[in-house]
């Protein structure tokens, strides 16, 4: 059944054809090694040229990714300065706006004050005045309770004459 065997009186070789079934694995080499090749080899090819191809769809894909990758640093670069760009804008704004409105808060304390003195000096005007004109009325009331009694009659008459001249002479 073999083509080798080991017996007792030792090793030795089966010649029979077709005990051995040597026909049959020669047919069998035969057409693996006609028909084997061709099949495997357009299998692998196949599969070979489908790995080519994953791999450059691969690299592509990788060297897209790294544009991509490279546009998105530059754009961030880009927003970095903006926003820095716009942080010292307000920054500055702010600081302007900040002076403004102390420089208003100045001119408007001023104006307060300014407004404050030119009230204090009308009303003391109006005190003085008021103070001038009560003092007058009171010196004219005195002067008329003292003056009839001091003055006589050719007093008066004479103070009369000489009144009536003064309006005449005006």
């Amino acid at each position: 059944m073999t083509l080798f065997t080991f017996a007792s009186e030792g090793f030795g070789l089966n010649l029979d054809l077709f005990e051995t079934n040597i026909i049959n694995l020669a047919v069998v080499i035969f057409g693996l090694y006609k028909f084997l090749p061709g099949f495997l080899g357009k299998i692998l090819e196949k599969r070979r040229t489908s790995i080519l191809t994953d791999l450059k769809d691969a690299e592509e894909r990788l060297s897209q990714a790294k544009n991509s990758l490279s546009k998105a640093k530059d754009e961030l670069a880009s927003a970095k300065q903006k926003a820095e760009k716009i942080r010292n804008d307000c920054k500055a704004r702010a600081e302007a706006i900040r002076l403004e409105s102390e420089k208003r808060t100045v001119e408007e304390m001023a104006r307060i004050k300014q407004g404050a003195a030119s009230d204090l000096t009308a009303e003391a005007a109006r005190v003085t005045s008021q103070l001038r004109k009560e003092a007058a009325e009171l010196a004219i009331e005195k002067a008329l309770a003292i003056l009839p009694k001091k003055l006589d009659s050719s007093t008066q008459d004479n103070f009369l004459k000489q009144s009536i001249k003064n309006i005449g002479d005006s």
